[in-house]
């Protein structure tokens, strides 16, 4: 399976724990040997202003988080284009799933999936989309921003005990008939991380219902990285999620 990454993604650039140091890295240990890395490009600013305000932009810069953020977007754009034809993870950061339009917060800047299935809908290469997010916190910015678009559902999957959570998403996806379907894959619902919750398999049959979804549809799959945050187990977590992806 291909994982879109860049090695700038393991330096510092913020003090929030989705760049904390060692994040990165305990992801790509666990995965390497069993994925192909191809290198992330940035999004050019005409995908970033697809989604976003220039005055939102113009903030991200002020930060000095632009080319970082633009990286991010690009991964997941690449993750995408990818996901048309065979599974595919983006390793990408900062996460997006809390950026919306003309703000952002979460250690959010730029909202990855939205730039991503906007650009491939204005490429038309895709007429409709579907977006799983299993990150223990709501995705608001998806949701303020993909659910203006009428070609594309998002869901969060938002419940407390572990048995639902499953039927959730298999309900998710049984009324999924969408071209492609993006999932945030934030890892915090894990039992070991905030949300004291999900199991490691819980990750491979979330990545295999949405990989079965995608085969019977005759569209693809794809999923970025958002959230997790106990290095311990995040690598196994993300490589769960791919295993599952994989399967047919």
């Amino acid at each position: 399976m291909k994982v879109v990454f860049h090695e700038d993604f393991y330096p510092v650039y913020t003090g929030d724990p989705a760049a904390a140091a060692g994040r990165m890295e305990a992801i790509v240990e666990t995965i390497k040997p069993h994925v192909e890395i191809v290198p992330a490009e940035a999004a050019i600013r005409q995908h970033i202003a697809a989604v976003h305000s220039e005055m939102h932009i113009q903030n991200v810069v002020n930060q000095g988080l632009y080319d970082i953020a633009a990286l991010a977007a690009g991964g997941a754009i690449q993750t995408a284009q990818i996901g048309l034809s065979e599974p595919c993870f983006g390793l990408i950061r900062p996460p997006g799933h809390h950026a919306s339009a003309t703000s952002a917060w979460g250690f959010c800047y730029f909202n990855n999936m939205a730039v991503a299935l906007e650009t491939l809908r204005r490429q038309q290469k895709i007429e409709s989309a579907c977006v799983l997010d299993i990150d223990l916190h709501f995705g608001d910015g998806n949701v303020n921003i993909l659910g203006r678009r009428n070609w594309v559902t998002v869901s969060n999957v938002d419940v407390h005990t572990r048995s639902h959570y499953l039927q959730e998403v298999i309900a998710v996806m049984k009324n999924c008939h969408a071209d492609l379907i993006g999932i945030s894959a934030g890892f915090d619902y894990h039992i070991d991380d905030w949300g004291g919750l999900l199991h490691t398999d819980d990750y491979e049959e979330i990545g295999h219902r949405v990989r079965s979804t995608a085969d019977r549809n005759g569209g693809g799959c794809f999923a970025i990285l958002e959230g997790g945050y106990n290095h311990a187990v995040l690598g196994k977590n993300v490589l769960a999620l791919i295993k599952g992806m994989t399967r047919q």
